[in-house]
């Protein structure tokens, strides 16, 4: 695969390129008393965003993205969330950001590694952390407190698929509310 696009080189995020389609998406999420598992089909699409730099010293490659996530039982979204992934060559350091309508934004941070055809992105944030944090609304620090969260993405070819843990304070209890879902690019346009 060509990683090099209008004279930058996304390297491993060339990859993620293109709009990815998926109905086999699962959310385990907390409910008053127990939980809902809530099958959904979601859209990613990607986008190359650019190089950019800070204080001419790193230089890093970004991929933009905008998910949405539908309930498969009726088609209504219940999931949008945008933001960014970020790669440093120099360091291989690789960051995502996202941000979503509930008021919460965080920046997990990690790496990748190669298992065959397969590139694993890996990455974390945690409540506290000055680097890798959260931010959350007020709302939702005393309802709903993420304090951690946790995605592996792996991307063979034209198919991505991901898990993610999200560790959430709520309804008086530790929760882990899971999403997994298997996705196939459906359109490689940069």
């Amino acid at each position: 695969m060509n990683t090099v696009i209008d004279g930058v080189d996304y390297g491993p995020l060339a990859q993620l390129l293109g709009t990815w389609w998926g109905d086999r998406g699962l959310d385990i999420a907390p409910e008053p008393v127990g939980e809902d598992a809530e099958a959904y089909y979601d859209q990613i699409i990607f986008t190359p965003s650019g190089p950019a730099d800070n204080a001419k010293e790193q230089d890093l490659v970004t991929v933009r993205y905008h998910q949405v996530v539908r309930k498969r039982a009726n088609g209504r979204i219940f999931h949008d969330q945008v933001g960014h992934w970020t790669w440093e060559p120099k360091t291989g350091m690789l960051t995502h950001s996202l941000s979503i309508p509930r008021a919460m934004s965080l920046l997990a941070g990690g790496g990748l590694r190669q298992d065959g055809e397969s590139t694993i992105f890996e990455v974390r944030a945690e409540k506290g952390s000055e680097t890798f944090g959260i931010a959350q609304s007020p709302f939702l620090l005393e309802k709903a407190r993420t304090t951690s969260f946790e995605m592996v993405m792996t991307v063979t070819g034209d198919e991505l698929s991901y898990n993610e843990l999200t560790m959430l304070e709520i309804y008086g209890r530790t929760f882990e509310h899971k999403d997994r879902a298997k996705l196939q690019r459906i359109l490689f346009d940069t």
